[in-house]
């Protein structure tokens, strides 16, 4: 009878001990798993494909993570979230605990990198600030290498004016291809879209024309209030078979050659975008024309202008005949200091 007693008061004192061990655990874990554990402003973690997750606890760790093996493993082990952990590199910001350290593994919440093309940039532009980018996988063969335009998939044979000039966020190693293929489906996607409700009228029998015309826009003015003006004279000009005689394609097509200026010999020199000496659109853009540039070719303010001249401090005089025009340029151009 005693020994019965003395038995179930064991037993008791055990289940006791079970029960405060594990409340003391169940505890300590909680607190483990959700007290701040980044105390550093910001800690950046590189996760690449082939680590293991002990090896993923050893990056945290090498950049001054207090954190306990047992404790993160059993953590990831309670949902497998270990098989979840996606590549990349992160940034944990100050005062994330356990907890939020592996769900931004496991959601796959890298560090994201930018790159601004802005508008009128020439292709040209576009791929040096590409090419001297270190967070990106650079992958493209030379310009002149036939498989440049391949590995791109390019509509056109020159990839002038395909991208749209735009701040695209990526992850590190992007490939600068993956890049310009979003930069490329946005401009055809924008492109598309501007075309479907264009003005009734409009000299261009395909989007390319339009954009062709709203690269050289984009170029003649930054003012964007004049855009739709501005190419509601070019589009004046183009009804009326008169040369463009717009100095940005000039400059295009003088290539390297061009120093800062353009001379009166340069105006003379024949080449496909000098349009002082041709009829009609250059072969290609010239520019990575916006969306206002775009829009403005396709629903232009139409008046009479045939002319306009620069005053000087980013806005144009227009002018409906040469007399005028020629007032205006004596004005503002010759008379400069």
């Amino acid at each position: 009878m005693r020994l019965t007693v003395h038995f179930k008061k064991v037993v008791g004192i055990l289940i006791v001990s079970v029960i405060f061990t594990s409340i003391v655990t169940g505890v300590g874990f909680y607190y483990a798993v959700h007290i701040p554990i980044v105390n550093q402003s910001i800690v950046s973690v590189d996760i690449e494909k082939g680590d293991s997750f002990n090896r993923i606890i050893e990056k945290l760790r090498e950049q001054g993570l207090p954190i306990q093996p047992f404790l993160f493993k059993l953590l990831a082990l309670s949902n497998n979230s270990y098989k979840k952990i996606k590549t990349g590199e992160y940034q944990f910001d100050k005062g994330l605990n356990l907890q939020g350290i592996l769900s931004q593994l496991v959601q796959g919440k890298t560090k994201r990198y930018g790159i601004t093309f802005p508008e009128g940039w020439t292709f040209k532009q576009m791929l040096q600030k590409i090419a001297s980018n270190p967070s990106l996988q650079h992958t493209l063969p030379a310009m002149n290498d036939p498989a440049f335009t391949a590995k791109l998939g390019l509509e056109y044979s020159h990839p002038e004016g395909g991208f749209f000039p735009d701040t695209y966020f990526f992850d590190k190693q992007t490939t600068d291809v993956a890049l310009l293929k979003r930069a490329q489906l946005k401009m055809q996607t924008i492109l598309q879209q501007e075309w479907q409700n264009k003005a009734d009228n409009l000299p261009f029998k395909t989007p390319y024309e339009a954009l062709i015309l709203a690269s050289i826009v984009e170029k003649e003015t930054a003012a964007s209030e004049e855009r739709p003006k501005i190419a509601g004279v070019f589009i004046e000009r183009l009804n009326q078979a008169m040369p463009l005689q717009t100095d940005p394609t000039v400059i295009y097509g003088m290539g390297d050659s061009y120093a800062g200026d353009i001379k009166s010999k340069d105006l003379l020199t024949v080449t496909p975008y000098n349009t002082y000496v041709i009829k009609g659109l250059p072969p290609t853009p010239i520019a990575m024309p916006g969306r206002a540039a775009i829009s403005a070719v396709l629903h232009p303010e139409r008046g009479h202008w045939l002319y306009f001249v620069a005053r000087g401090d980013g806005t144009h005089v227009f002018s409906s005949t040469l007399a005028e025009h020629n007032a205006a340029v004596e004005t503002y151009q010759r008379n400069k200091p």
